[in-house]
């Protein structure tokens, strides 16, 4: 795994890994999808419950994203490895595209149960932090030139945030809200039908590699990204110090 922290070993595994990982997806969505429009309408919701097969898996994404920019925070601060700021940077986009997509769908399906787009519900009114948050993030990254302090700026922001995912998962236990309780990982086991459950999770599964997929495909970029501008910077370098010697004779000192 340490290997891995090679940009260069990073680089040649994404090579074999990225086509199986991109139909991998691409077979997950196909049955997911299918399953979702073939399961029963819910008793209660009718056929606007199947929002929920988008709704979920982008809401569990989207903390689970700020998770593993939370892992990269860490190894930014105390390895001060290049490859988890790379890791961090790259995640940080598809975290807020996943949280708009929660967003999105959440007002969509609180619409006709209940009967507006938004409330300033808790869970509601956290994860609307949470895309904030990574919107704070991507800006961070995008003013400070120096990209040494920017990593570190933005690691430190990350594990700060931190205190709002908790905040996220247990506010439908902490205060009186309009979203219902976990009914998927629980301690009593799932509340949902299993026809019902199974499409949700393998949606989920799909959203999980879809992420996966785009995240190596990101951190590649960012990586051939910053060769490029390293060796930018070093022709640049390289030409300043040969210009005096380029100059006419007349015009040199």
């Amino acid at each position: 795994m340490w290997n891995l922290a090679n940009p260069t070993v990073f680089i040649a595994l994404t090579r074999r890994a990225l086509p199986w990982l991109a139909v991998a997806t691409a077979m997950l969505f196909a049955i997911g999808l299918w399953l979702s429009f073939a399961a029963p309408p819910d008793y209660q919701q009718g056929e606007t419950v199947r929002i929920m097969y988008l709704h979920v898996p982008a809401a569990w994404m989207s903390t689970f994203i700020y998770g593993v920019m939370a892992l990269a925070a860490l190894g930014t601060l105390v390895w001060r490895h290049p490859m988890a700021d790379a890791a961090q940077k790259a995640a940080a986009p598809l975290g807020a595209g996943f949280t708009f997509i929660c967003l999105a769908t959440g007002s969509l399906w609180g619409k006709p149960m209940w009967g507006t787009y938004w409330v300033w519900d808790a869970r509601l009114t956290s994860v609307l932090v949470l895309f904030i948050l990574y919107l704070g993030l991507i800006a961070l990254w995008r003013t400070i030139e120096d990209a040494g302090r920017a990593a570190r700026a933005a690691a430190i922001l990350t594990l700060v945030g931190c205190v709002n995912l908790p905040i996220i998962k247990f506010s439908v236990d902490w205060w009186n809200t309009l979203h219902q309780p976990a009914s998927v990982f629980r301690l009593g086991g799932p509340t949902i039908a299993p026809e019902l459950l199974w499409p949700l999770l393998i949606m989920s599964l799909a959203f999980t590699l879809l992420f996966i997929t785009l995240h190596v495909m990101a951190i590649r970029n960012e990586i051939l990204r910053r060769r490029v501008a390293r060796l930018t910077m070093m022709a640049a370098a390289r030409d300043d110090r040969l210009a005096p010697g380029l100059a006419p004779a007349g015009m040199r000192p």
